[in-house]
């Protein structure tokens, strides 16, 4: 096999839990292909570039081989190869998150509607 879909790999690489999850990545703008923004159903080959971004990460990795059925995850480790920066990235990332305060309620009594509101929407943008 030479290629395959964009939202068959992703799914099979375990960088997304289903399809349906890689599909909505890739249609948002979250997934670019050798630099553009690519379809679903753009195929992937080996030797592609592919920049990745869940949540506050962002992964930036080479394509080794690929795979249209989803194993284990060595297996899919073998898939592809980060690079050292983008990993040094996601490292400085994760201890800025750990280093940030929680966002907690500081009013009296129980939150409002509006209260819980924010945050959660504190909650998502720092992605705990």
């Amino acid at each position: 096999m030479e290629s395959v879909r964009l939202d068959r790999w992703l799914w099979a690489a375990r960088f997304f839990k289903t399809r349906a999850l890689a599909v909505r990545a890739i249609d948002g703008g979250k997934v670019h292909l050798n630099g553009n923004r690519p379809k679903r159903s753009k195929t992937v080959r080996a030797g592609d570039g592919l920049t990745i971004r869940k949540g506050p990460f962002e992964y930036t990795i080479k394509v080794k081989a690929v795979a249209e059925r989803r194993g284990s995850a060595a297996v899919a480790r073998e898939l592809y190869e980060e690079s050292t920066d983008s990993i040094e990235r996601r490292e400085t990332m994760r201890a800025q998150l750990k280093a940030a305060p929680t966002p907690g309620y500081e009013g009296r009594g129980r939150p409002t509607k509006k209260d819980r509101r924010l945050l959660d929407r504190m909650k998502d943008r720092f992605g705990h």
